[in-house]
């Protein structure tokens, strides 16, 4: 494994790892959809179940 690699892809810079985790972790938040969250993304769920509490 080298040691300046992110999901097995070589990286040029420290700035640029630094975008594709933030990219990473945008996704994860925002666009998978979780089936134990009825097929929403985890920012989806959680915005559903406060509109619905209020």
């Amino acid at each position: 494994m080298c040691r300046q690699c992110f999901h097995g892809e070589e990286l040029v810079s420290y700035e640029e790892l630094k975008s594709r985790i933030e990219e990473y972790i945008y996704w994860y938040n925002h666009e998978r959809s979780k089936e134990k969250l009825a097929g929403l993304s985890p920012v989806e769920y959680r915005t559903q179940s406060s509109q619905s509490a209020a």
